[in-house]
């Protein structure tokens, strides 16, 4: 299936510290020609390499920093549209072995409260998802052998399986322990999305000193995780950095080394980024005052630097951060937000006082999918739940062949405003409904005429009972 250049062992890291460092040196107070040159080849669609991530890293005069928000801006317009895509995180189990200073979950945490849903749980958590409006998840399971694939991919299956009316999912990612290709194979069969790893940090002394115990405490066993995922067949794979553990900066180039390896070894690189800051969790202190906590103003340059470096790949900003912030952040090249989320294990369907401690972490948005819906519709957003390309096999290289000449704005756009048609005839409050159908008109008139009588066609279609309309 793929081609390798070279055989690359897992002892050995691609992470080459010694050259991120020297680039963020050499690179120091970049002058504004050289930002307008790196800045002119992102919006041309090219990803940047690594020199050129380092000097955007390294433009502190505020005038340069707002040049590279109005670039970010722009190419993900140009990339995307204006859709932003919805999913929620459904925690299945918090059982770990591991035992990560910054993790509410870890082994040696005596006040976290160990839960895992059982099928009735799990069915509760179904239907109240569904019930809202739902129909992508990221499901996640802490690293415990009672985790194993069999498990996740028949959790996956019972996933899809469940209906509640007009309700059910339609696509599942996981975030979940690296796995043997063997391992992955299991879960690739049971349909999954996207498998999502975090590398945490990507410096690996700092990578050594707060994984203590347990299998996340191999460096390098974790780093290679998405390429035995990729190996067993699975193209769509997610990556993300915990920042406030080590330098913002060299965790940025060290996410994109990841893209630039998986991209020289399988031609394809990750299909999603995230970039989650440390926030408090029940019983871990450290997460009190993160080592290199990061401030608001860095989060929006980091978030607009990757999305500069990679104008293909889907950037994901999650419920940890406050609504202002989220609202800024979304602005800068962000395709993909979880909304309405409860983080605690069963607490989709019983809201009870012990959910924190059944929480990875504690949650700075808790707007409800249908607020967070509206709010996004009277900003000028498509609120997006679409899973079209997934279905039809545009995934992985597939994808990329239709992103690059721009076919993603022609097939998202339409397949957008068909899934938020759906939401709003079945779950919209009558005021999101309103501004949302003056939204879907107004977008109606910026798709070609050749094929806006299709996607006008297939909108009476929903109003008549038709669901799962897509191109």
């Amino acid at each position: 299936m793929y081609t390798f250049v070279k055989k690359i062992l897992d002892s050995e890291s691609f992470i080459p510290h010694e050259e991120i460092n020297r680039l963020l040196s050499l690179t120091k107070n970049p002058d504004k020609k050289y930002i307008e040159e790196i800045l002119e080849k992102s919006l041309n669609k090219e990803r940047l390499d690594l020199s050129e991530t380092a000097a955007l890293l390294n433009a502190e005069n505020p005038e340069l920093v707002e040049m590279i928000f109005t670039a970010a801006k722009s190419l993900k317009e140009k990339i995307y549209g204006n859709r932003i895509v919805l999913f929620a995180p459904l925690y299945i189990g918090n059982e770990c072995i591991n035992n990560c200073s910054y993790c509410g979950f870890r082994s040696e945490n005596k006040q976290v409260i160990r839960k895992t849903l059982t099928d009735e749980e799990l069915t509760n958590e179904l239907f109240a998802l569904t019930s809202k409006g739902h129909k992508r998840l990221i499901v996640v399971f802490g690293e415990h052998p009672v985790y194993s694939p069999e498990y996740i991919a028949k959790t996956i299956e019972k996933i899809y399986s469940y209906r509640n009316g007009n309700g059910e999912i339609r696509r599942v990612n996981v975030n979940a322990a690296p796995q043997t290709v063997e391992g992955y194979k299991t879960i690739r069969n049971a349909g999954i999305g996207t498998f999502q790893i975090f590398q945490e940090t990507y410096h690996l002394p700092t990578y050594k000193k707060y994984h203590k115990a347990g299998p996340k405490s191999s460096y390098t066993y974790r780093l290679f995780g998405l390429d035995r995922a990729m190996i067993a067949g699975i193209d769509d794979v997610g990556i993300g950095a915990l920042f406030g553990l080590y330098d913002w900066k060299f965790e940025v180039m060290g996410l994109m080394c990841h893209t630039r390896h998986l991209e020289e070894r399988f031609g394809v690189g990750p299909h999603t980024i995230s970039f989650p800051r440390i926030e408090p969790a029940v019983g871990t202190p450290l997460t009190e005052k993160p080592p290199y906590a990061v401030s608001d103003y860095d989060f929006k340059r980091l978030v607009a630097i990757i999305r500069l470096s990679v104008p293909y790949t889907g950037l994901i900003l999650t419920a940890r951060e406050k609504v202002q912030l989220r609202d800024e952040v979304i602005k800068l090249g962000v395709s993909q937000i979880d909304a309405g989320s409860s983080i605690g294990v069963g607490s989709y369907a019983q809201k009870d006082q012990e959910i924190v401690r059944k929480s990875q972490f504690i949650l700075g948005d808790t707007r409800t999918l249908d607020e967070v819906i509206k709010e996004l519709a009277m900003e000028g957003y498509i609120p997006s739940f679409c899973t079209a390309c997934y279905r039809a096999g545009r995934t992985g290289q597939h994808f990329m062949e239709f992103a690059i000449p721009g076919f993603v704005k022609e097939f998202c756009t339409p397949n957008a405003l068909l899934t938020f048609k759906e939401y709003l005839i079945d779950y919209a409050t009558n005021e999101t409904k309103l501004i949302g159908e003056k939204l879907i008109e107004k977008e109606l008139l910026k798709i070609p005429d050749s094929r806006r009588e299709t996607v006008r066609k297939m909108l009476v279609n929903i109003e008549k009972g038709e669901r799962d309309v897509r191109l």
